[in-house]
């Protein structure tokens, strides 16, 4: 029992040593097969990585290389006049505020805003019942005076006679030299009185004068041809006639010919000269233009904006236009010598400023430039370009100095390489 006992034991024992070999080889067969599988990720993933990074090097490089399409356009040398629309505002040729001159109501009144008149034309009556009596005061008095010289002419003849009589009898002895000299100086104070009278006659003359003529304001008529603008009385309205606070009645403005006032910019004033024409134009009559001559200049620009003040005179004569409107006034300045233009989408703005790209045989050359005047789709220029030259236009926003670039095959070119 104890032989056989033994020998089942050592079997066990043999099992288990057997079973634990076994376990130890699986257990490295295992780890040898994930040592392989993580080998074969690893080497994976550096295979991929390595072909990541070869094709980013190899875009990398081709966009190093690669040469964009640009658009360009020759550079343009214009020496025509150059055309400068400035706004301007109508006024009338004359206008004028008509004060009263004479004190008193309106009696009647001829006119209403709008109204078309001529020179002379009544405008109102102003009824002045103190200046009427005043001037037939006047006049009255102005009888008396010539009646008191027609008196003192008289008086001054018969102390003539007087003084010539008494001068021969003194000189005969027949009268005394006393009454000689009472006679002779009678003769002078009446011609001095004569003299008086003249001068009170005269000074009388001159206020009836000056009174008739204030009767005569009492008639408002129009200072010169015109439309009446503005009215500030009707009948029964008072008026005062004073220098300082006068009442106004009527506000009239010639219209037939009509002064547009522009002002004009440093850069052109040496272009827009007096007796030059110049075309206007309102927005709200489209495809209509009404020529103007150049009449008159300010010859001083103001200080804070450096323009100067010209006015255009435009013959209004069917009546068309009005005082005040907006217009459009546009000059042909000329050019002292000529000027180089580019299209607007060629200019480019950096931190350098206002540049240009120009296509130099396959190469962006960038140009700092002077821009002399914006007119929207194109841009006049001081200097920077050269005639002849072409520029990019609208330039990639990756456009440096010196990189390559290339236009586009023209369909002339692509047909004949085919």
């Amino acid at each position: 029992m104890n032989r056989r006992f033994q020998s089942g034991g050592q079997a066990a024992a043999r099992d288990a040593a057997d079973l634990d070999r076994r376990r130890r080889r699986a257990l490295w067969l295992i780890g040898l097969g994930t040592l392989a599988v993580l080998a074969l990720l690893v080497g994976f993933g550096t295979r991929q990585h390595a072909e990541r990074s070869a094709a980013a090097a190899e875009t990398l490089d081709r966009e190093r290389n690669r040469m964009p399409f640009v658009r360009t356009k020759e550079v343009t040398v214009l020496d025509r006049p150059r055309q400068l629309d400035l706004p301007g505002t109508a006024q009338a040729f004359d206008s004028a505020t008509v004060f009263a001159r004479a004190t008193g109501y309106v009696a009647s009144r001829a006119v209403d805003i709008g109204s078309k008149v001529r020179a002379g034309d009544l405008l109102a009556s102003i009824a002045a019942p103190e200046l009427d009596q005043q001037l037939a005061q006047a006049r009255a008095q102005l009888g008396q005076l010539e009646a008191a010289l027609q008196q003192a002419r008289s008086n001054a003849e018969l102390a003539r006679v007087t003084n010539d009589r008494t001068s021969r009898l003194v000189g005969q002895g027949w009268s005394s030299k006393q009454q000689g000299d009472n006679d002779r100086t009678n003769f002078e104070a009446q011609t001095a009185a004569v003299r008086v009278a003249e001068a009170n006659l005269q000074a009388q003359r001159a206020q009836v004068s000056r009174l008739g003529e204030l009767t005569g304001f009492e008639r408002v008529v129009a200072p010169f041809d015109g439309v009446i603008t503005e009215r500030q009385v009707d009948v029964g309205s008072l008026v005062t006639a004073d220098t300082t606070s006068g009442t106004p009645m009527f506000s009239i403005a010639r219209t037939n010919v009509l002064r547009v006032q522009v002002y004009v910019p440093q850069n052109a004033v040496f272009g827009v000269k007096d007796g030059g024409d110049a075309q206007v134009s309102v927005p709200e009559m489209p495809g209509r233009t009404f020529r103007g001559t150049i009449a008159r200049n300010a010859n001083a620009l103001q200080p804070a904006t450096r323009t100067r003040l010209t006015e255009v005179d435009i013959d209004n004569s069917d009546g068309v236009l009005f005082a005040g409107l907006y217009c459009i006034v546009r000059f042909a300045v000329p050019r002292p010598q000529g000027a180089i233009v580019i299209p607007s989408e060629a200019i480019v703005f950096d931190r350098n400023g206002i540049n240009a790209a120009v296509f130099d045989n396959g190469v962006a050359r960038m140009r700092r430039l002077d821009i002399a005047a914006d007119e929207g789709a194109q841009v006049e220029l001081r200097a920077g370009l050269n005639p002849g030259e072409r520029v990019i236009l609208n330039p990639p926003v990756n456009l440096v100095d010196g990189m390559r670039v290339r236009e586009p095959e023209q369909p002339e070119a692509a047909a004949g390489s085919k």
